[in-house]
């Protein structure tokens, strides 16, 4: 039996007031559904654990749909018959807003979330589709249907670990940690059948907190009823049992981190996340009709591109290593993927009573979770821990070109050397098909909007360096190796062999001592840990994991500059021209895990103003004014250094003004200088 996908366009419309985009024209709006059905017993989805485990139809095929976006040419013969598809995260669009510089909207119709119209200038099919099966619908969110897995008609039952780490004081969560993600139902509400735990730091000893201090209830809250004047508009609230909520009367506490481990049942077939993505993609670049025999919405495709930041820059990982590049017909897929700051990891999808909406390992956060796992790079390596050979790519008859760009953030927080270098922290050479990238002195999250910088639960400034700019560069880049073999900039690495990647403590002794700062404990370290013996089949039996090695794996930072910015890689108009240190990391504020990293989150260390400040303040960095003597002399500094990135292919000549406008009056709102 084949696998087969219907198209049901349940809203077309007008993009953008009907702009016209250069030679693409105007673009049109299709947002709808595909619905899957797939054999289960077809080698093509066999590795998607538990699939002979969900009900199949009258023949033999489990079914499942997803919801999925559409911004296509209104006349398909004047785009350029290439797909783009952004995975989004967390159900979330996101390429507009990195790619176009526009404004964030899951229901994009306006000339506003065009942006710059970068994409639909370059003629490309859009396409956003759900492939994380346990969202819940809401905030305009791409879902999914998917299917229980059961035994026999049964409930499937096994163990579910979640981490909770409140920033303020918290009485309730839901039992996936996040409100709009599904939950996996306790199979009992007797709090003495489960375990909470709570430590200030990762690798303390848990502290088990008592059965009856705790309950699986929800707090919910509305209007109070009563008539009388006084308590009119008066909230009320009730706890109410539940088997998807944890709740405790005195609250969650920030700077610890709570740990639930619980026996959870009916999980879904999390793996048909994958199937749902492959058989979608290879349909609009393959197929001319669907099962119903609708046509295909964006006429004829030659190549298709995948783009995916953090979460689903690991979803692209996992997909491409579990050989899901290669359609039901064995046929290619995307011809070139783009995953941005996934480090080292995968998803953690294709497994039983999987959250995929769970953060990846840090240094704090989520410290044990399993998306980090060998392999970790593109090129084969061993694991010296196991003895294992692996690698990411490994079918080259489908295995797509990569550009796998990073952040200096995933350095420090996501493992992000094991990207490039083998178990011990040894360069590795990058396969011919793939580039790596640095995006040096930058951090996870770079907003394309200016904005002015905060702190939040931290004690630096958050990280402010505008990247943008390097996603346009390298998607032309990649069109043009994957089109006509044009090759890409060379990768941008921190390396061993040069000094460039270093030990934490060799981070340490050349990192400039800055007055008052605390810097952050070593990066993420990561542990070999032992999930239990039924993992290859996509079961973690054993929770929390055992650690068996604490050491683990070698995990390596880039090295930095007398500033403290990072050396190697691509260093956007910002760093080449600085106006402060921007690291990978930022440091917890007292009483929230002080000292160790937050999140995803680095650091903006203004210069001193002037010379006398520096002297004054005794900071070794050289003040602004030194650098740059005057507004326009900082603006004169980036342009030259826009200008240097155009020559290497890393940055646009279309992008050049825009780096000058930002620079005016010293870079505001980005930077807060003080003059």
């Amino acid at each position: 039996m084949k696998n087969r996908i219907r198209i049901e366009i349940a809203d077309r419309s007008v993009f953008a007031d009907g702009q016209a985009f250069g030679g693409a024209g105007p673009y049109e709006r299709l947002r709808g559904r595909a619905f899957h059905a797939v054999d289960p017993k077809a080698a093509a989805q066999a590795v998607v654990t538990d699939i002979g485990k969900a009900p199949v139809d009258k023949e033999g095929l489990v079914a499942f749909s997803a919801e999925f976006l559409m911004l296509r040419p209104a006349d398909p013969q004047k785009g350029n018959k290439r797909i783009f598809y952004d995975y989004g995260n967390r159900g979330n669009l996101r390429a507009l807003q990195y790619f176009n510089d526009a404004r964030g909207s899951n229901d994009p119709r306006t000339p506003a979330h065009a942006g710059n119209g970068f994409l639909f200038r370059r003629g490309y099919s859009f396409v956003w589709s759900a492939w994380q099966g346990d969202l819940l619908p809401g905030d305009g969110r791409v879902t999914m249907d998917l299917p229980i897995a059961t035994e026999n008609g049964k409930p499937i039952t096994g163990p579910v670990r979640q981490e909770f780490t409140p920033v303020a004081p918290t009485l309730c969560f839901p039992l996936s940690g996040r409100a709009g993600t599904r939950s996996h139902p306790t199979v009992s509400r007797d709090t003495a059948k489960a375990r909470l735990t709570k430590r200030r730091y990762p690798q303390n000893e848990r502290i088990p907190i008592p059965a009856a201090e705790w309950q699986f209830a929800q707090v919910v809250s509305g209007a109070a009823l009563s008539g009388e004047a006084h308590n009119r508009g008066a909230e009320e609230t009730a706890i109410m049992p539940s088997d998807q909520f944890i709740y405790m009367p005195a609250g969650f506490q920030p700077g610890w981190i709570y740990e639930l481990v619980y026996e959870g049942r009916d999980p879904l077939v999390m793996g048909l996340g994958h199937v749902a993505v492959r058989d979608l993609v290879s349909f609009l670049k393959y197929g001319e009709t669907d099962a119903a025999g609708n046509a295909n919405p964006l006429g004829r495709i030659e190549k298709a591109y995948g783009w995916g930041r953090s979460q689903t820059g690991r979803c692209i990982r996992d997909f491409v290593y579990l050989g899901f590049n290669a359609d039901a017909e064995g046929r290619k897929v995307f011809d070139g993927v783009l995953p941005h700051v996934a480090g080292a990891g995968r998803m953690w999808l294709n497994h039983r009573f999987a959250n995929a909406v769970s953060m990846a390992g840090q240094q704090y956060e989520d410290h044990y979770i399993l998306a980090d796992r060998f392999p970790f790079a593109y090129a084969e390596s061993t694991d010296h821990l196991t003895g294992k050979t692996d690698a990411i790519l490994k079918r080259p008859a489908t295995d797509p070109h990569v550009m796998h760009s990073q952040t200096a953030t995933e350095y420090w927080q996501r493992r992000g050397s094991l990207a490039h270098t083998d178990t011990r922290g040894n360069d590795l050479e990058q396969p011919g098909n793939v580039r790596a990238y640095l995006w040096a002195s930058s951090q996870h999250i770079s907003n394309p909007l200016p904005t002015t910088p905060d702190k939040g639960v931290c004690q630096n400034f958050n990280n402010i360096v505008g990247t943008s700019m390097i996603f346009r560069a390298l998607l032309d880049a990649m069109d043009a190796w994957v089109t006509d073999g044009t090759p890409p900039p060379d990768s941008r690495i921190p390396l061993r062999k040069d000094g460039t990647l270093a030990t934490y403590q060799e981070w340490r002794e050349k990192f400039p001592r800055i007055p008052g700062e605390m810097l952050t404990a070593g990066p993420a370290e990561l542990p070999l840990l032992d999930h239990g013996p039924d993992l290859e089949r996509g079961i973690l039996s054993k929770e929390p994991p055992a650690v068996l090695n604490p050491n683990g794996y070698a995990v390596l930072i880039p090295a930095t500059d007398a500033d403290g910015n990072d050396v190697a890689g691509i260093r956007a108009p910002m760093v080449q021209a600085p106006l402060g240190t921007y690291t990978g990391w930022s440091v917890r504020a007292r009483g929230y895990g002080t000292r160790a990293g937050y999140e995803f989150n680095g650091s903006y260390i203004p210069f001193p103003d002037t010379a006398e400040e520096r002297q004054f303040t005794e900071d070794p960095r050289k003040s602004v004014l030194e650098r740059y003597g005057t507004p326009e002399g900082y603006v004169a500094a980036i342009v030259a250094a826009a200008k240097r990135l155009v020559a290497e292919r890393l940055m646009l000549e279309e992008d050049v003004p825009r780096a000058a406008k930002e620079a005016q009056n010293w870079g505001r709102p980005r930077h807060v200088v003080g003059l």
